[in-house]
Order: structure tokens, then sequence, then C-alpha cells
């Protein structure tokens, strides 16, 4: 796929863009709800959203400009149709017809916001040199449960080259002193992790080689 493509599939930082997205993303989840459909509709969007990074090539067939309207509708309907909930497609449709496509990385990104507001849930982006385990997650997920009132989701990525251990970003947020501590604990243990297991790669790569 283009880069081209693989930028307009991505969400924004336009504001414009991210307040239009905002009034579509509130119009599905209305629409979804009078329909009792929302769980369901927005596990598809997000199914899209991940069909996308797995299939470059229909990707690049909603982003581009250059295939009409109507050969998209024709291609939704013969994908979606019968294979998702009313709501969603129609939904794609609209999009669709108004040439919003583009937008739906972003509108997804609304949705996520509406709907964790709605749930009092927050999203935690942690990023450490090695997967964070069990005991360590939950003593973050409890922490800011504690400090924020809020449910965390938790959306961990591993980074081997993170020389810091841990990175945990909650939107804006700024830890207070008892949650930094904690938290300085949790980043002394992955980083202490993380060193065993660089020395440990160095120890089986030096027995092989001979050293």
């Amino acid at each position: 796929m283009n880069q081209g493509a693989a930028s307009e599939l991505r969400p924004t930082t336009n504001t414009g863009a991210q307040r239009i997205a905002r009034v579509y993303a509130e119009a599905f989840l209305n629409a979804a709800h009078q329909r009792g459909q929302t769980d369901a509709a927005v596990e598809e969007m997000e199914s899209l959203h991940s069909l996308f990074a797995t299939d470059p090539s229909f990707a690049e067939f909603v982003a581009s400009g250059a295939i009409g309207r109507r050969h998209k509708e024709a291609a939704f309907q013969k994908i979606f149709g019968g294979r998702t909930s009313e709501v969603f497609l129609n939904f794609l449709l609209v999009l669709n017809d108004h040439q919003r496509l583009e937008l739906f990385p972003t509108i997804l990104h609304q949705v996520r916001q509406i709907m964790d507001a709605r749930s009092r849930r927050i999203r935690v982006q942690v990023k450490s040199a090695v997967p964070l385990d069990d005991t360590h997650r939950l003593r973050l997920e409890d922490d800011i449960r504690k400090t924020m009132r809020l449910e965390p989701v938790v959306e961990a990525k591993v980074e081997p080259e993170l020389l810091g251990g841990l990175v945990v970003r909650v939107g804006d947020w700024l830890f207070d002193g008892s949650v930094r501590t904690e938290l300085e604990h949790i980043r002394n243990e992955v980083t202490a992790r993380s060193s065993y297991e660089i020395q440990s790669r160095r120890d089986r790569f030096g027995t092989a080689s001979g050293d």
C-alpha cells in the first residue's frame, strides 16, 4: 500500500476533522443504541480497523480517491451485507456517500472516547522493554484505579529497545507522589528484568562463540 493511503487511514490530528469525526461518532452510537446494537456495531468497527492492518490492499481500496463511490458501495454491500449489523453497514455507506471514509480511524477513536467516558474507563498506554507480567500489570491498574477513580484499560506494547524499561501514558495526566513512587518501583523491577535478559543474551552469545 502506498504511503499516502496508509496515512489517510490513521487518526488525524487536524482539529476540524476531529470535530467532524465526533459528530459522526455520536450519530453512529445513537443509531446503534436505538436498535440495541451498540456492542455489536462497535465491535464491527474494531474488526474493520484491524482488517486495514492485515489487508493493506483493502485499506488502499477504501482510502483511494480514484475509485468511485458507486463501486465502493457495491463492494461494501457484497462484503458486509447480511454479515454485519444494519447500523454498521449503513454507517459505512453514509461515510462513502459523503466521501468521509478516510475519517474512519478518527471516528473510531472518538467512539472509543465516548464509550470510555460512559463506562468511566480510561485507556493506559504501557510500553516496556520486556512483557509486563500479571503482578506488575495488576499493581499498575490498581494504582491508577485508586488515583483516578476510573477503570483502566491497559494497552501494553513491548519495545525491546526501550532503555528506561517502562513508559506509562494516561492521557495528559501527571501522577501524584504516591503513584510516582509506586510506578518507579515497577519501572526499576522491569528495568532489572530487561538488564538480566540482555546479559543472558550476551552470555549465550559468548558461549556459542567459544569465548
